[in-house]
């Protein structure tokens, strides 16, 4: 037998099963629980179905997206490949970001636009 159960603990589960439910109930639990069994099997097996469907048609796939358009700085003739810091705007004192030119207060440590991390004071 499957699952090491013996015909004797069938027998046995059988009798304990008769005595806790009564001889007028037991057909009706096996008759419900085969039901339920019976469903079971039904729903996995066409849950399989639509899965091995889904895997022979691939022309059902989503269409991936691209990636998106990488920024590179180009450089051109006579400037230096090095970033420089914009200019601070008139009245605004603090950090200001390299990325975004975002001003910051003094003792940000992450623009609080971008969030690109800021150059350390040494002031």
């Amino acid at each position: 037998m499957s699952f090491g159960i013996q015909p004797i603990h069938i027998v046995f589960i059988f009798i304990v099963a008769l005595l806790v439910f009564g001889p007028k109930r037991l057909p009706e639990m096996g008759r419900s629980i085969g039901k339920a069994l019976n469903e079971f099997r039904r729903m996995t097996s066409g849950i399989t179905d639509i899965i091995n469907q889904e895997v022979k048609e691939p022309g059902i796939m989503p269409p991936t997206t691209s990636p998106a358009p990488v920024k590179t700085a180009l450089s051109t003739p006579g400037t230096s490949d090095t970033i420089q810091t914009p200019p601070t705007p008139p009245g605004i004192s603090g950090n200001v970001c390299i990325e975004c030119g975002a001003p910051n207060l003094p003792d940000a440590r992450f623009c609080n636009k971008c969030g690109t991390k800021l150059p350390e004071n040494t002031g």
